[in-house]
C-alpha cells in the first residue's frame, strides 16, 4: 500500500508539473509563441499547396480580407509568411542579407545563369557583381544605349508597310530582343549571330518552368535543352571575348563593361562570369520590358484621354528639340513616364518576391496588431497584390496615370514601399532606368509615326507564365502618319 501511495503521489506531482508548465508556457514565455501570424487553412501534409498552385494571387485575394496583411501558408515542411502592404513589408526590403537572404530561394536560377555568378556565390561576391551591373547602367552608359535603342526601333518599324494589322505583343517582343542584343550582348551578336543566340536564349527561357523552382535539375527534356543551350552560349561568348581582347577592341555595350570589370582585389572577371552576368541581365530585362511595353500600348489605345496627352507631350518636345530623340529628350517625357508606371502598377511582371529568414523579427500592421515571425520561414510579398490596395491607391483597378502627378503622388502615400513594381530597398531593380528608356524610345517612335487602333479585345493576364504577362494576341491596326506639331 505504501508503494502504491508513493506511485500515486509521484503521478500527481508529474501531472501538476505538466499543468504548471503549460500555464507558464501560455502566460509567461515568449510572446512569439502567442503572436505568430494566422495560418491559411489547407489540407494536412501538403498544407495550402493545392490553392497556391492554382495561383498565388487568387489565394491572396481570398485570404487577405479574412486574415489581414500578415499570414502564413504551409507548403509541406516549409512555412511561407506573406507581408502585404508597406506598413508590414519594410523589413522585407530593408533587412540585411544576414537576416533575409535571396540566395536560398532563388537557387533555381543557377542552372540558367551558370556557376560562379549571382545566386551561386556568397553575398560579398554577389555585391561586387551587382556593382558591375550598376557601373554598366550609369548615365553615361545609358546615353549610348539610348542611341542604339532609337536606331533599332527606327530600323524595325521601317519594315512595316503603309498600313496593316499586327500582333503588338509579338512585334514588341522581337524588337526588344533585338535591342537587348545590341545594347547588352554586343555588336557581334546583333550583326552576325542574332538568330543563333536568339534560339539558344529561347531554349534557356523554356527551361525555366514552374517545376524548375522545386526541382531545377530534374532530367526532363526542357532542362536538357536548357543545359545544352547554356553550354553553347558560353562557347559563343568565350570566342567573342577572346576576339575583343586579342584585337584590343572596345565597344559601347554591357558585354564590354563586364569584360573590363574588376573585383576589389584586382582580379578581372572570367569568361564564364561574363557569360553568366549577361544571361542574368537579359533574363531580368527582356520579358519585363516587352510585357510592360505591350500593356502600356493596350491601355493607351483604350484611353483616348491619355493617348491624347502623350501625343501632345510629343508635339511639345518636337517643337522644342525637333526630331532629336536621345537620353535627355526621353528624360523630359513625364506624361509617358506616368503612363508606363501605371501599366506597371497594374501588371508587374514579377508577382512574387521571396526571401529566406535567418533571424526572428516582428512586424506591426496598420491596425496595430503585432506579429512575430520565427527564423526559418520563407518571407514573401506580392507587387501584383500590394499595388492594388485600396487604402493606398484610389480606385485601384482603374488605369489612372495621373495618380503619380505632383499633388497626388499615391505611390508615396504610405511611405517608400507603397509602389513596389521594381522592388525596393537593398534589392531594388538595377535595370529600372534602362527599362523606362527602352519603353519610352519604342513608344516615342510609334506615337510620332503611326496612327494605332486596338482591334482585338483588351488583353487578359497570363497567370500561368513564370513572368506574368499578356495572354494571347494583341491585334493592332496601324497606318503611317507623321505626328505634326501643327495638328
Amino acid at each position: 500500500m505504501e508503494i502504491d501511495s508513493r506511485f500515486l503521489s509521484t503521478g500527481l506531482l508529474l501531472v501538476a508539473t505538466i499543468i504548471v508548465a503549460k500555464l507558464i508556457s501560455a502566460f509567461i514565455v515568449p510572446k512569439s509563441r502567442k503572436r505568430v501570424p494566422p495560418f491559411v487553412k489547407g489540407w494536412p501534409l501538403v498544407g495550402g499547396l493545392v490553392r497556391f498552385l492554382k495561383g498565388p494571387i487568387f489565394m491572396l485575394r481570398e485570404e487577405y480580407p479574412k486574415l489581414g496583411s500578415v499570414f502564413t501558408l504551409k507548403l509541406f515542411h516549409k512555412n511561407i509568411t506573406f507581408l502585404i502592404g508597406p506598413e508590414v513589408s519594410a523589413h522585407f526590403f530593408k533587412a540585411p542579407e544576414t537576416d533575409l537572404s535571396q540566395q536560398e530561394v532563388y537557387q533555381f536560377n543557377v542552372p540558367t545563369f551558370g556557376p560562379g555568378v549571382v545566386f551561386d556565390v556568397d553575398y560579398s561576391v554577389r555585391q561586387e557583381q551587382f556593382r558591375f551591373f550598376t557601373e554598366a547602367l550609369r548615365v553615361n552608359k545609358l546615353k549610348s544605349y539610348v542611341n542604339q535603342m532609337v536606331a533599332e526601333a527606327e530600323d524595325y518599324f521601317s519594315k512595316w508597310g503603309p498600313s496593316g494589322e499586327v500582333d503588338l505583343k509579338y512585334e514588341l517582343e522581337h524588337l526588344i530582343i533585338l535591342t537587348a542584343s545590341r545594347c547588352l550582348l554586343g555588336r557581334e551578336v546583333r550583326d552576325k549571330l542574332f538568330d543563333d543566340v536568339s534560339a539558344l536564349f529561347h531554349d534557356l527561357d523554356n527551361g525555366m518552368l514552374p517545376i524548375s523552382v522545386l526541382f531545377p535539375y530534374l532530367p526532363i527534356p526542357a532542362h536538357k535543352r536548357r543545359d545544352q543551350a547554356r553550354k553553347k552560349l558560353a562557347e559563343i561568348f568565350a570566342t567573342i571575348i577572346s576576339s575583343r581582347k586579342s584585337a584590343g577592341k572596345s565597344e559601347d555595350d554591357m558585354l564590354q563593361c563586364f569584360i573590363d570589370s574588376k573585383y576589389k582585389d584586382g582580379r578581372p572577371t572570367t569568361e564564364a562570369e561574363v557569360t553568366g552576368l549577361l544571361i542574368a541581365a537579359l533574363f531580368a530585362g527582356q520579358h519585363t520590358s516587352s510585357i510592360t511595353s505591350t500593356w502600356t500600348g493596350a491601355y493607351l489605345l483604350c484611353n483616348n484621354q491619355y493617348l491624347s496627352a502623350v501625343q501632345e507631350e510629343q508635339k511639345q518636345l518636337m517643337e522644342k528639340h525637333g526630331d532629336r530623340v536621345d537620353h535627355d529628350v526621353l528624360a523630359e517625357m513625364d506624361v509617358l513616364y506616368r503612363c508606363i508606371k501605371e501599366a506597371l502598377r497594374l501588371h508587374p511582371p514579377l508577382i512574387m518576391l521571396l526571401r529566406s529568414s535567418h533571424s526572428d523579427f516582428s512586424v506591426t500592421t496598420r491596425e496595430g496588431k503585432e506579429y512575430d515571425i520565427p527564423k526559418g520561414h520563407i518571407i514573401a510579398t506580392s507587387p501584383a497584390f500590394a499595388n492594388r490596395l485600396d487604402h493606398i491607391f484610389k480606385d485601384p483597378e482603374r488605369y489612372d496615370p495621373d495618380r503619380f502627378s505632383v499633388g497626388r503622388e499615391e505611390d508615396k502615400v504610405a511611405g517608400a514601399f507603397s509602389y513596389i513594381s521594381f522592388g525596393g530597398g537593398r534589392h531594388g531593380c538595377l535595370g529600372e532606368p534602362f527599362a523606362y528608356l527602352q519603353i519610352k524610345a519604342i513608344w516615342t517612335h510609334l506615337l510620332r509615326n503611326f496612327e494605332l487602333e486596338l482591334v482585338s479585345p483588351f488583353p487578359e493576364i497570363d497567370w500561368n507564365a513564370m513572368v506574368v504577362g499578356v495572354k494571347g494576341k494583341v491585334m493592332v491596326r496601324y497606318k503611317r502618319k507623321v505626328l505634326s506639331v501643327n495638328q
